[in-house]
This record gives C-alpha cells, structure tokens and sequence, in this order.
C-alpha cells in the first residue's frame, strides 16, 4: 500500500517514505543539477573511448588519441638528457678543478653530484655529510689523503684499501697490542689525548712522549701532525674518526680499525665520480 500523499503545508507529494515521522518531500531536481549530471555521464563515456581506460585480460582499451602517460614520462626524460647533454660532454672532458672554475658546470656538478650522494654515500657518511663514528665527516677541513678536488676524486674512484683495486688508497695501523706492554699503552694513549685535550692522569704523558718518538713517529710524524701521503691523521686537533678519549686511543693502538671504501668508478663511471668530487669539495671542508 502506498503512503504517498499530498503535504499540507507545501503542497508537495511525498514519496511515501517515513522515519520517525519524518516524510520526504517529492520534489524534483533542479534542472541544471539534471543536466550538469548527464553532461557527465556523457564526458565519461566520450574519455573512456578517447584514452586508455577499459581493463582487458592483459592489457586495457589504447583509447582512439593513442595517449600513453608511458611515452610522456619517456619524452620528458629524453628532453632532460638532452638538455643536460652538454654539461655532461663538458664534464667528461674537463678536469675537476676546471669545473670547479667553470660556475655554471659547477653548479650542474654539485646538483648531479648531490644527488649521487644521496643514492651511494649517505649510508656510511650520513645525509648531510657529516658522518660517525668509523666513518668520516666530510664538511670538516681534516683529510686523510688530502681535500683537494683531484685528490677527493682519487679517493672515490679507487676506494681506500680496496683489494680489487689495484690503485686503491693504501695503508694500515699495525696491532700494538703484543709490541707494547699494557702500561705503554696507557702511556702513549694519554699523551696523544693531552694533544688535544685533559688527561686524568698528566704523570702519564712524558713517558707516553716517549714511546710515541719510538713507535708512531715515522707515520705520524715529529709533531704528531700526521702525514697525508700515508694517511696518517693529525692527532693534535679534536677530530677522531675511532672515538676520542683515552680509552679509545687505546683501544685504536692496540687494535686498530682501519676502514674500507669502495673503489666506485666501476658502479658509477668517470663523470658521476667528477660531480661526487665536486660535490664533496663544495661542502665547505674541501682544500
């Protein structure tokens, strides 16, 4: 049975539907709503011929235009490696320091070299360069084999102790741990950090003198400035790639760690290795 009836206070048909009460009012949509809604029913109809849209077993409807979002990514992208194509012969052809002259390759370099950055380095360096413990800053001014763009490019090319490069940066600590006795350890221990820092125990630091003059010298040097040709680092500022304090020197002297990094001109090629030269050498600590 049907409760349609006429409302008495607007005059309008209900629909016959009631909650609590509460009847709905038949009246009729607004002509533009009408025609605005059948406008896009037929706007939907003419894109789904128009562009890829129906999914099929293996495939989907091409669309009669023949667009393809595929080919427009493939485009740009063509269009940017043509843009880019010049810097990158210019790269390939120049030294790091004639780009590092150059400021428009320049500029091109460090965005490219960024970016390279972030994709192979920030796992071991940090996201902004800056390092931790084992691995080193490289915002700083404190270079072991040197922050010149020629020499940071032969590092990142050759990696450092490397063993499947036969150019890789080389050199070692040796294990003082059964050369010296536990007491001449804790010795040179507290007189590399007096260096750069207090010491608990200043009796400590003249004996430590000595035994540093007969085992670390040659590596480290007289003024104990240390020596970039060997990779020696200076242990009289406050930068420690191991840790500071006595007890990490001498954990380092009795058994030192010495880093690995990858030689990376096989993964990435001569020019990315130019622009992450470049680019490191831009961070401020580069000579």
């Amino acid at each position: 049975m049907s409760n349609e009836h006429i409302d008495e206070i607007s005059g309008v048909t209900t629909t016959g539907h009631e909650w609590d009460g509460i009847k709905e009012l038949n009246n009729p949509l607004p002509r533009w709503w009408v025609i605005t809604f059948y406008i896009t029913i037929a706007w939907a109809i003419a894109y789904t011929i128009a562009y890829p849209a129906w999914p099929m077993l293996s495939s989907a409807t091409r669309g009669v235009l023949g667009f393809s979002s595929r080919n427009d990514v493939k485009n740009e992208l063509a269009a940017a490696e043509a843009a880019k194509a010049k810097y990158v012969a210019a790269i390939q052809s120049k030294t790091v320091s004639e780009i590092a002259a150059d400021d428009a390759l320049r500029e091109f370099a460090v965005a490219a070299g960024g970016a390279a950055f972030k994709v192979n380095c920030v796992q071991c360096h940090g996201s902004g360069a800056q390092g931790s413990t084992d691995f080193p800053n490289l915002n700083d001014d404190d270079w072991l084999w040197g922050g010149k763009a020629e020499q940071i490019q032969q590092t990142i090319t050759h990696g450092i102790r490397f063993a499947a490069d036969a150019d890789t940066r080389q050199s070692e600590m040796p294990a003082f741990v059964d050369a010296l006795k536990p007491d001449q350890i804790a010795q040179v221990s507290a007189f590399v950090a007096s260096l750069s820092g207090p010491v608990r125990d200043k009796s400590l630091i003249a004996p430590g003198a000595k035994v540093f003059a007969d085992n670390c010298v040659a590596c480290h040097g007289d003024n104990a400035k240390g020596n970039r040709d060997l990779g020696a680092p200076d242990l009289t500022d406050a930068i420690w790639l191991h840790g500071s304090g006595e007890a990490a020197i001498a954990s380092q002297v009795r058994t030192p760690k010495n880093g690995v990094m990858p030689a990376w001109v096989g993964r990435l090629g001569e020019t990315t290795v130019k622009e992450l030269a470049v680019y490191v050498h831009s961070l401020g600590g580069g000579e």
